[in-house]
């Protein structure tokens, strides 16, 4: 068996998938309309090994951020060079302790989900 995807619901597809592909670095898979009610994009790394489904329904329901779910998380290798975008941005971030296990950032996405990048090892 193989993971597929992970889907989120979004309120802006726009400001998503300039989120997910400008500063996250992932490309747009395909998409697929659900006639008039939404919009589906399906996102993935270079490697094209895990898809991210970003919903956007088109009746205009907002969403509550479930205290179930935890985080995405992605992996760079260098993570400087994103803490510098994220200044360069004036986005929020929380860096991990500096004499901590590993070297990850915080961020929040538009609609508020957490993401974590981390640094390889």
């Amino acid at each position: 068996m193989k993971l597929a995807h992970t889907m989120i619901r979004v309120r802006d597809l726009d400001a998503s998938l300039a989120f997910y592909t400008e500063l996250i670095g992932l490309r747009e898979l395909h998409r697929k309309a659900i006639g008039d009610e939404a919009t589906l994009v399906f996102l993935s790394d270079d490697g094209g090994r895990y898809a991210i489904e970003l919903t956007c329904n088109h009746d205009g329901r907002d969403y509550e951020l479930g205290s179930q779910f935890g985080h995405l998380a992605f992996t760079v290798t260098d993570l400087e060079a994103v803490v510098g975008e994220l200044e360069r941005r004036g986005l929020w971030y929380r860096r991990s302790r500096p004499d901590g296990p590993a070297k990850y950032v915080f961020i929040h996405d538009p609609d508020g989900y957490d993401v974590e990048i981390l640094e390889e090892r």
